[in-house]
C-alpha cells in the first residue's frame, strides 16, 4: 500500500524518485512509515499523503468544506447514522448515492452494506479528510432536530432516569443521548460555554459561541430533576446538595478528541443553574501570529517580553482573551535554559515544560503566598493569572524590579488605566513607572464566516457618523455577515484580538510619578505611536475581518 502510494506522490512531482528511495532505506533501518517520515521531514503535506492514499485506492478525493451538498442526498441518513459511520452522502450519480467518507471507512465492506441497505440505494465513496467529514456532518445535521426528539423520549420512557450511566456511556437511554448529543453539539460549534437555566415553564439551552449566546432547542420543566442531576453526577458534583454553589470537572472525548469542562451550579430560585466552561487545548498551543496582532503591534509586544526583566501586563474585560494572549506568549518564551513557574485560578490548560500552581485559598495557598515561596524557588519568568489586590501587586511589583520578567493580566478598560489601578491598589507611582515595561489592552471582535460574507458599500457620511479612520496604506474592503452552514447561519466564525500596546517611556513614566488621569497618559501614548484599541478595530473592518457595528459593540 505505502510503495502503490509513493508512486503516486512521485508521479504527481511532489518527490523525485531518489528522495523515495532514500526515504524508504531510512525507513527500514529506523523501522518507521516512509510516508511519516516524509510528513515529518515537510517534503510533503498530511493532505498531499491522503490525496494520493485515496487515488492509489482508485477512489476520488473532494474537498468536503467546498462542496454544496443536495439536501436530498443527505436526508437519507440521520444525524446519528452519520456520526456513527463517519459518512455523509453529498449526491446522487445516476441510481448511485455518493458519500463522503475518509479511505479507511470506505474500504470497509460491512459499512457500505449497512449504508445500502439504510439508503435503499447502491453506494459509491468519495473520500475526504476524516477531520473535515467529521465538522461537515456537524453543520449539515444540526442537533435541534434530534434534541427535540430526545425530549419526546425522555417524557415516554422509564429509562430516562438513568442518571448514574458512566461518561463515555453509549447506552441507549434518551437522558445519556441528550446530554452527550449538548455537549459534542457544543463542541462542534466551537462554543466556550454551555448554560443550562431553569426558568418557570421550561429549561433554556444556551451556547456560548464567539462571545455571544445562542439559544438552541429548550428542554421540558419535567425533565429538570434528571436533567440537572445527570450533569452534575457526571461532573463529580454532589447531587444531594442542591442549597449552594458547587464546582466541577469533566472530560470527554469527542471525534478522537479529549476536552475537558469546568462546571458550575448554582442555585436560583426556579431550580439549579449549570454553567460549563469548555477548555479547548488548542488556545494554549497558540501562537502570537494567530491572535491578529498587528505588525507595529506585535514588533511592541515582543520587544517588551524579550526584556531581561520587568513587568508585562494584559488587560481588558472577562473573556477578553487575555489568558490566551498569555499563553501564547509563554509558548514563544519556553527554552530549557529559563526556568517558567505560574500562579494561576485555576490552572485551565497544561503547557510542557512550565511549572504550574494552582492557588487553593482554603488551604492558604493565595496569589501572594504563592509568590512569596516561588521567588525563592529560583525563577526566570513569572506568570501571575491575575492581580487582584494590593499584596499581589507589591509582590510582582518587587519581583520585576529585582530581575524576573513578570507576565500578568489587570481588570481595567484599556491600556492607560493600568497606571492608574495599580495605583490605585496603593503602589507607589515610582515604583510603577520603574517596573512596567509594557501595558496592552484588549477585545475579541466577531471574525466574518469567509465562505458567505459578502461585499457591502458605506457611505462616506455613515463611515464618518462613527468616527471611521484607518490607515490610507490600506486598501478598505466593507463585508456584512450572511451566514451559512458552515457559521450556523450567524454570518460570524471565530474571533480576532484588538489591541493597543503602550510600552513605557520617559515621558509615560513622568505621568505615572505625578499621578496623572489615565486621559493624559493616553494622550501621550498616541502622541508616541500607540494604536488605540478602536483604530485597530477600525483596521481589521477596512481589512475585511470584522464589521463596524461588531467594532462598535465591543468598544465603548
Amino acid at each position: 500500500m505505502s510503495e502503490s502510494v509513493l508512486d503516486v506522490i512521485i508521479r504527481q512531482g511532489l518527490i523525485t524518485q531518489n528522495q523515495a528511495d532514500e526515504v524508504i532505506s531510512h525507513s527500514r533501518r529506523e523501522g518507521d512509515n516512509p510516508l511519516k517520515s516524509l510528513v515529518a521531514m515537510g517534503a510533503i503535506s498530511k493532505r498531499q499523503v491522503v490525496k494520493a492514499t485515496v487515488e492509489a485506492a482508485g477512489l476520488q478525493f473532494v474537498e468536503i468544506m467546498d462542496l454544496t451538498i443536495n439536501p436530498s442526498a443527505s436526508g437519507l441518513l440521520s444525524g446519528d447514522q452519520a456520526r456513527k459511520y463517519g459518512a455523509i452522502p453529498i449526491d446522487f450519480a445516476g441510481d448511485a448515492l455518493l458519500i463522503a467518507t475518509d479511505s479507511q471507512t470506505a474500504a470497509d465492506w460491512q459499512i457500505r452494506d449497512d449504508l445500502q441497505a439504510i439508503t435503499r440505494h447502491p453506494v459509491t465513496f468519495v473520500c475526504g479528510m476524516k477531520a473535515e467529514i467529521a465538522s461537515r456532518i456537524n453543520m449539515e445535521y444540526r442537533a435541534e432536530t434530534e434534541l427535540g426528539e430526545l425530549v419526546k423520549d425522555m417524557l415516554h420512557e422509564e429509562q430516562a432516569i438513568d442518571i448514574l450511566a458512566p461518561v463515555a456511556s453509549t447506552t441507549d437511554a434518551p437522558l445519556v443521548r441528550y446530554v452527550n448529543l449538548l455537549l459534542s453539539q457544543a463542541i462542534s460549534d466551537n462554543a466556550s460555554d454551555i448554560h443550562v437555566e431553569p426558568s418557570e415553564d421550561y429549561i433554556r439551552i444556551r451556547y456560548r459561541i464567539d462571545g455571544v449566546l445562542k439559544e438552541v432547542a429548550p428542554a421540558p420543566k419535567e425533565v429538570q430533576s434528571a436533567l440537572i442531576s445527570r450533569l452534575k453526577i457526571i461532573s463529580d458534583m454532589d447531587i444531594a446538595e442542591r442549597r449552594i454553589p458547587q464546582d466541577g470537572r469533566l472530560t470527554i472525548v469527542v471525534n478522537k478528541k479529549k476536552v475537558d469542562l469546568r462546571v458550575n451550579s448554582i442555585p436560583t430560585v426556579w431550580g439549579e443553574k449549570i454553567v460549563m466552561r469548555i477548555l479547548d487545548n488548542t488556545a494554549a498551543q497558540m501562537e502570537l501570529s494567530d491572535l491578529g496582532f498587528s505588525p507595529e503591534n506585535l514588533l511592541r509586544w515582543r520587544e517588551s517580553y524579550t526584556r531581561p526583566y520587568g513587568m508585562v501586563i494584559v488587560s481588558g474585560p472577562t473573556g477578553s482573551g487575555k489568558s490566551t494572549t498569555l499563553y501564547a506568549t509563554l509558548n514563544s518564551m519556553v527554552r530549557p535554559e529559563v526556568n517558567i513557574v505560574t500562579v494561576e485560578d485555576p490552572v485551565e490548560y497544561r503547557i510542557p515544560g512550565i511549572n504550574q500552581v494552582q492557588t487553593n485559598s482554603k488551604a492558604g495557598l493565595t496569589f501572594a503566598s504563592s509568590l512569596r515561596s516561588i521567588l525563592r524557588a529560583d525563577p526566570d519568568i513569572i506568570l501571575i493569572g491575575e492581580i487582584r489586590d494590593h499584596e499581589t501587586a507589591r509582590i510582582a511589583i518587587e519581583s520585576a524590579l529585582t530581575g524576573h520578567m513578570v507576565l500578568t493580566t489587570l481588570h481595567t478598560n484599556d491600556a492607560p488605566s493600568v497606571l492608574t489601578r495599580l495605583t490605585e491598589m496603593g503602589i507607589e507611582p515610582f515604583l510603577v513607572s520603574s517596573a512596567l515595561a509594557c501595558a496592552s489592552g484588549q477585545r475579541l471582535a466577531r471574525r466574518l464566516c469567509p465562505a458567505c460574507k459578502r461585499p457591502v458599500k458605506i457611505s462616506p457620511n455613515e463611515l464618518a457618523a462613527v468616527g471611521f479612520e484607518y490607515s490610507p496604506d490600506v486598501e478598505a474592503t466593507f463585508f456584512e455577515p450572511v451566514g451559512c452552514s458552515r457559521c450556523a447561519d450567524t454570518g460570524f466564525r471565530g474571533r480576532v484580538g484588538l489591541h493597543e500596546v503602550m510600552t513605557m517611556s520617559d515621558g509615560l513614566a513622568a505621568l505615572a510619578v505625578r499621578n496623572a488621569t489615565s486621559d493624559e497618559v493616553k494622550a501621550l501614548a498616541v502622541e508616541q505611536g500607540m494604536r488605540t484599541l478602536r483604530q485597530d478595530g477600525w483596521l481589521k473592518v477596512a481589512q475585511g475581518l470584522t464589521t463596524i457595528p461588531e467594532v462598535l459593540r465591543i468598544i465603548a
